[in-house]
């Protein structure tokens, strides 16, 4: 689930929270509560004895509040696993020849190829992110590029280098990436 989605329901859901429970809290102290509120007075309970039991004897009722509660919580454990779940690679499985293999560090193949690809010829910034599994990882590459340089050519040094060096270094077979470019904004100067 993308972050700013997450944000977003997060946000809503906390003022719908925080708006009803407010309101709750102000009739209770006693402020008077708008016509069209669910409660009429401080003495006022959310649920009378005749709406509690009013669908009681009705077959469908049961089943319908079991379901309903069930997806709520499938949704909620949905979410808190979207939410938890590792978005960066722990560790790459290198083949070492003899069978047995080695793991290396995600974060340590991540910063070689920052550095790397933040040495290339224009490039004012680089951030490298390693996802998918240990046997089968992907790199996400962001670079910021200096005004004056052409993409492609950082393209291709990028992938003829920073991303060759690290298949190689790792014996995998393949090693996709995602290169997001943007160019930097350069502030202008006067001239006088």
């Amino acid at each position: 689930m993308p972050a700013t989605v997450n944000r977003v329901l997060l946000g809503l859901v906390g003022l719908v929270l925080l708006a009803v429970g407010g309101a709750v809290l102000a009739v209770g102290l006693g402020a008077s509560p708008p016509s069209w509120w669910i409660h009429d007075g401080r003495h006022d309970v959310l649920l009378s004895t005749a709406e509690r039991t009013r669908w009681r004897d009705e077959a469908w009722w049961w089943p319908t509040v079991i379901a309903a509660l069930a997806l709520l919580v499938l949704l909620a454990l949905w979410w808190l696993t979207a939410v938890l779940r590792r978005r960066r690679l722990g560790e790459v499985l290198v083949d070492t020849g003899d069978g047995a293999g080695a793991l290396l560090r995600g974060r340590a193949l991540e910063g070689v190829l920052t550095g790397e690809a933040g040495r290339a010829a224009g490039v004012a910034h680089a951030h490298v992110a390693l996802t998918g599994r240990r046997e089968a990882p992907q790199a996400r590459v962001r670079l910021l590029l200096e005004p004056h340089v052409d993409p492609a050519t950082v393209l291709d040094e990028l992938t003829a280098q920073a991303l060759t060096h690290a298949r190689n270094s790792a014996a995998l077979e393949a090693l996709p990436a995602e290169v997001r470019l943007k160019a930097a904004k350069h502030k202008a100067e006067r001239v006088s």
